[in-house]
């Protein structure tokens, strides 16, 4: 029997989160010999860039190598140092005058001198200075590919978002004022928070100059996106009946390459389309992509559907937003999806918004966010919105000769990163897995064996790219179906016919009502579906809800669990949480409850819950039990951090006797005590060091034995040093599933309803 989820209930007191000592960073064992080596550091630097570069100012963009975990915004201690972006661990860029050089060179010469100095502790802590040259400013496309074409060819040139509105402005003047004098053409501008970009034309030579350039931070080609491998025609000669969307459907918003808004299963559902491109189009898909996406994304399963009829429950909104034939390259597709995300949000109220497509010319290298992942990141923070994307797809020719023998073992290349915006660590990033077993050739001739696939049901698509992103944060959070292989042993190559997804086609006219493709672009509107689904049961739920409700739902397939065995990175980089199992999603049964909650926590504190379990789930014979949790919020970004999440929350659950223990664990900062009281006791699938670096965190507990136990979450927040307003609480959502997998008369909702009930009760009684 179906039921609505319950609320989980926060205890009290709400303590504040003791912050462990500090330990200091390793000094080196001959401070003068230190000083005397950094001081013939910063003199080569000094020397070598006796001209400093053009920029909006005189000051030289320095490059210093400090120990990990030193925080850059100490350096601004010396008077004259500003920084600029920690673009990596270890490597803090700063704009220095020649007053705080001579000053550092100054204190250096002291250290040398006497093993001692002013604030010795920031010297201390630098391993060396450096410039930072052309070579660092080329994105990774650019460095592999190179122009186009020597003498007209575009590129998108990202500058330093500087802080300061007033230097912000400086530098935007004279680097137009460069761009003039120069003869680059601007095509389009990109002004955000942390995020500041041009897309120009230029020569061989100018793309010279413009490495040579103070103020850029990189220069990359533009976008191209990658939407599929191949497609395969399902003919289908009739059509099943449409039943019309019901009243107050919530809404599900495509940003894509357009949309075939007459095709019969499709525009009973359409609720406004708009172009975003700025060419004078109309918003029809004469690519096709959108309108495979834009069939999971409002079905979820086409191929369920065919089979059991065709039923929209929500209402299909579409943005064009990507023409995929090349000729947006003078405009930003950050732009087109802000202002595609504002209008339909605006008029529409559309929280749920699947974008699936993946930029080739931007894999996740290890280093800052890129524009389109910040963008979304932005968008979902200002707006309380969802994006769901892809990872993103490798081509055949990336693929080893040798793939059906190394599957999956190649696709843990560094090569095989994330594409933007996959990065996003607010939006969810979707995997693929392999559905079809069986391509064209296998199915017309059962009896040969000329075929083998790469994958099996269930398993990692064979195209599909991997995590993590940004300071390991877990990506993709979630699988779907998006597609497999073949390997043809005759003809030596592979094959993705009647291998990938099936949907909707923009050919229906032609008669052809539905195509296959493979691709994780159509695995991520499979999710989004599912998100957007979340919100009949749940209208007012908010994005983080959405994303931790899908979280305690997820499983990892038990094929792809088989088949990467005891290897926790790959299983994490290659599926992430799993794959969503839908069957309690969107309402609790007798035997599979769901908790939700939603809260706002401050600054260096804990937050308590106290799981409100019937004795039933512990006692009886030995069986299996699980216990799931989810934690997901959407922090504030900053592009220039190594630390690009302002606020860090991460939860831990523990067992405990009571309360009291749990809060003396955590106020006495024993944490590490607690979690592997818990972690250790039970088996859990995602460590809490694993989980805590992403914006989604779940984890699932395996309980066997029998007899009680009292079971505690506990929430922390921590910030880093850069964000400007930690007195704000942070708002979040938790999500709590258990589920008793082998008792078939297990009664637990009625009980923990109860419970639920008696807590509320007693609290409001408590406040008198």
């Amino acid at each position: 029997m179906p039921y609505e989820h319950l609320r989980v209930i926060r205890d009290e007191p709400v303590n504040r989160r003791k912050k462990p000592r500090f330990p200091g960073f390793p000094k080196p064992a001959d401070t003068r010999q230190h000083g005397r080596a950094l001081q013939a550091s910063l003199a080569r630097v000094v020397a070598a860039t006796e001209e400093p570069e053009p920029g909006f100012d005189e000051r030289r963009l320095l490059r210093i190598n400090v120990v990990e975990g030193f925080r850059p915004e100490d350096l601004e201690a010396i008077p004259g140092l500003t920084v600029v972006s920690q673009e990596g661990r270890d490597v803090a860029l700063l704009f220095s005058s020649e007053a705080a050089l001579a000053l550092v060179d100054q204190r250096l010469s002291t250290l040398a001198r006497d093993g001692t100095v002013t604030r010795g502790d920031l010297l201390l802590a630098i391993r060396g200075f450096d410039s930072w040259r052309a070579e660092d400013r080329m994105g990774t496309a650019l460095v592999q590919l190179g122009l186009s074409e020597p003498h007209e060819s575009i590129v998108d040139v990202e500058l330093w978002p500087l802080d300061s509105s007033r230097e912000r402005v400086a530098m935007l003047v004279a680097f137009e004022a460069f761009l003039t004098l120069q003869r680059m053409p601007i095509l389009d501008r990109l002004n955000q928070p942390s995020l500041l970009m041009f897309k120009l034309r230029v020569s061989a030579q100018q793309l010279t100059a413009l490495l040579n350039y103070r103020d850029v931070r990189l220069v990359d080609l533009p976008a191209q996106f990658g939407f599929g491998i191949d497609v395969f025609q399902v003919d289908v000669n009739e059509l099943p009946a449409v039943q019309p969307v019901p009243e107050g459907a919530p809404g599900i918003c495509v940003l894509d390459t357009g949309l075939a808004a007459a095709h019969p299963l499709l525009g009973p559902a359409v609720g406004d389309t708009a172009n975003f491109v700025e060419r004078g189009e109309a918003t029809v898909d004469t690519d096709g992509h959108g309108t495979r996406v834009a069939g999971l994304a409002l079905y979820g399963s086409i191929t369920e559907c065919m089979r059991d009829g065709f039923q929209p429950t929500l209402r299909l909104f579409a943005g064009k937003v990507f023409g995929n034939d090349g000729r947006d390259q003078t405009r930003f597709v950050e732009k087109a999806v802000d202002e595609a995300v504002r209008y339909f949000h605006e008029t529409y109220r559309c929280k749920v918004f699947c974008l699936a497509y993946g930029d080739r010319n931007k894999i996740y290298d290890g280093r800052h966010i890129r524009g389109l992942a910040y963008t979304l990141d932005r968008l979902s923070r200002d707006l309380d919105v969802l994006f769901v994307v892809p990872t993103g797809n490798l081509l055949d020719h990336d693929l080893p000769d040798d793939a059906l023998e190394d599957y999956p073992g190649y696709l843990m290349q560094a090569a095989y990163r994330l594409l933007d915006p996959a990065t996003a660590v607010n939006a969810i990033t979707v995997g693929g897995l392999a559905e079809f077993e069986q391509d064209h050739d296998a199915q017309r001739y059962p009896e040969r064996l000329e075929t083998s696939p790469l994958a099996r049901r269930n398993q990692p698509s064979p195209f599909t790219r991997v995590g993590p992103s940004i300071a390991g944060a877990i990506k993709p959070e979630f699988v779907a179906y998006g597609g497999n292989m073949a390997h043809h042993h005759l003809r030596r190559r592979r094959t993705t016919q009647r291998l990938g997804v099936i949907s909707t086609s923009s050919r229906f006219a032609e008669g052809r009502l539905f195509d296959d493709a493979p691709g994780t672009s159509f695995a991520a509107p499979q999710v989004a579906n599912l998100a957007a689904t979340v919100l009949r049961y749940l209208p007012h739920a908010s994005a983080n809800t959405i994303r931790a409700v899908l979280g305690a739902h997820s499983r990892m397939p038990g094929e792809a669990d088989t088949l990467l065995g005891e290897n926790d990175a790959a299983k994490l980089a290659l599926c992430g949480y799993g794959r969503i199992d839908s069957r309690h999603l969107f309402e609790s049964a007798d035997g599979a409850v769901t908790l939700l909650g939603e809260d706002a926590i401050a600054t260096d504190h804990h937050h308590f819950y106290e799981l409100l379990l019937p004795d039933d789930f512990w006692h009886g014979r030995r069986r299996t039990r699980e216990v799931s949790v989810a934690l997901a919020y959407c922090p504030d970004v900053k592009t220039t951090r190594i630390g690009y999440r302002a606020v860090k929350l991460s939860f831990n659950m523990v067992e405990a006797d009571n309360l009291e223990q749990v809060t003396g664990w955590f106020n006495s900062n024993r944490v590490e005590a607690a979690r592997k009281l818990q972690e250790a006791s039970t088996r859990v699938t995602v460590t809490a060091t694993a989980r805590s670096k992403g914006t989604l965190q779940c984890a699932t507990w395996t309980f066997k034995a029998s007899g009680t136990r009292r079971l505690f979450i506990v929430v922390t927040r921590k910030d880093e040093i850069w964000y400007l307003h930690p007195e704000v609480p942070e708002p979040y959502a938790l999500a709590v599933t258990f589920r008793d997998l082998e008792n078939l008369e297990a009664n637990l909702y009625v009980q923990v309803r109860q419970r639920v009930q008696q807590r509320e009760q007693a609290r409001i009684r408590a406040r008198g």
